[in-house]
């Protein structure tokens, strides 16, 4: 009875999400050593709706407040519950994922103990991510329509203020439709953190999970660099996820983050960029799961952003600084050991700019959407 009750919450936990997880004995054990067998009733109260008021918490569940309450508490402190206020002021109970952004994130942002019980959770998770990639490369073509209609999962933003040299503005992407009232969306880090009050810092879950699995970063040795903003900051500290910072620390972290030439990546509810940012990630080319699931053919890339690279070869020296540099390979030396960068591909981070030792790198500007599929790897 047990084991069927868990692989009946396995799938409202994989609805919640993002991605088609397969439900087997991998993540069935992972949610035992994650989830308690009383909290398993409560989560299915959230079977056909991921998003719960109180009052339509207390119908589904059957459950009175002092153990909705309880149940919140304790499913909140493992990244399974989020429970702030909307708009109105009206607290919702969301079901989190497992990833993107849910449980995962939330188990690694934390300073955890290098203990047996955690490197079996990291070793789980790596065991599940691994079990997805075989599920999404032997039903490909079935699963790309689906990445093809998903929206960004996040936003770059560029080393803007360290680039040297006039930025031009362009229309990338002259076929998207513009709407009349466009939203202009903030491309300065000092901006983004200007707008808010509070400004919560974390461990950067990728290479924290990777420091489980005894890999660590090659690129950084920094860790506590996650941001979250505004009541996803609340959550973040209320569950001892991470803790409040002042937005001159904040400032401070971002710039050993540029020095060590990690990505800026921006996440907004629901992909919609016309809502304030959740959070951002300081993302290295070696950890990150977004360009790591790409490059093992579990996912899309799918990231918007404002820029694009663009190299004076007249400048360049061809010394490779920007081939290394770049997060996801879309720099490559020509037939005269230049470089030159495919469009296709970059994501307008900036890094290659930022560390281009001739100042040969500039970027152009115009809102566009990078899609590269999984990489196809079984035949």
């Amino acid at each position: 009875m047990s084991e069927d009750k868990y692989r009946k919450v396995a799938r409202t936990i994989v609805k919640a999400g993002l991605f088609p997880f397969p439900i087997n004995d991998t993540m069935i054990e992972l949610l035992k050593l994650l989830i308690n067998e009383e909290q398993l009733d409560f989560i299915m109260a959230f079977k056909s709706k991921p998003s719960l008021t109180l009052e339509e918490l207390k119908l589904k569940s059957k459950m009175s407040e002092e153990e909705i309450n309880n149940h919140v508490e304790k499913l909140a402190k493992k990244g399974f519950m989020f429970n702030q206020p909307n708009s109105k002021g009206i607290m919702i109970y969301r079901l989190m994922p497992l990833v993107m952004v849910g449980a995962f994130e939330y188990t690694f942002m934390k300073k955890i103990e290098f203990s047996n019980e955690n490197k079996k959770i990291a070793k789980l998770f790596e065991q599940l991510f691994n079990e997805l990639t075989d599920f999404i490369q032997n039903n490909y073509d079935m699963i790309l329509p689906i990445f093809q209609k998903m929206l960004p999962f996040d936003r770059t933003i560029p080393f803007y203020n360290n680039i040297e040299g006039e930025v031009i503005q362009i229309n990338i992407n002259k076929d998207i439709e513009i709407p009349e009232e466009e939203v202009v969306v903030t491309q300065k880090i000092e901006e983004i953190l200007d707008k808010f009050d509070e400004i919560a810092v974390g461990h950067c879950f990728c290479r924290h999970h990777q420091d489980l699995l005894s890999n660590p970063c090659k690129q950084t040795e920094l860790r506590e660099n996650c941001f979250t903003f505004g009541k996803s900051a609340k959550y973040v500290v209320e569950q001892g996820f991470g803790r409040m910072i002042t937005k001159d620390e904040a400032l401070s972290i971002l710039k050993k983050s540029q020095d060590d030439g990690l990505v800026h990546k921006a996440w907004h509810p629901h992909s919609d960029f016309s809502k304030a940012e959740t959070s951002i990630c300081n993302c290295c080319k070696c950890c990150c799961g977004i360009f790591d699931w790409w490059r093992n053919g579990t996912t899309s890339m799918i990231n918007s952003t404002n820029f694009l690279a663009k190299i004076d070869k007249n400048k360049c020296v061809g010394c490779g600084t920007c081939l290394e540099k770049c997060p996801v390979e879309a720099i490559h030396g020509d037939d005269n050991n230049k470089a030159e960068c495919e469009s296709e591909l970059c994501i307008g981070c900036g890094v290659c700019a930022h560390f281009c030792p001739e100042n040969a790198i500039n970027l152009l500007e115009g809102l566009r959407t990078v899609f590269v599929p999984p990489p196809r790897l079984r035949v």
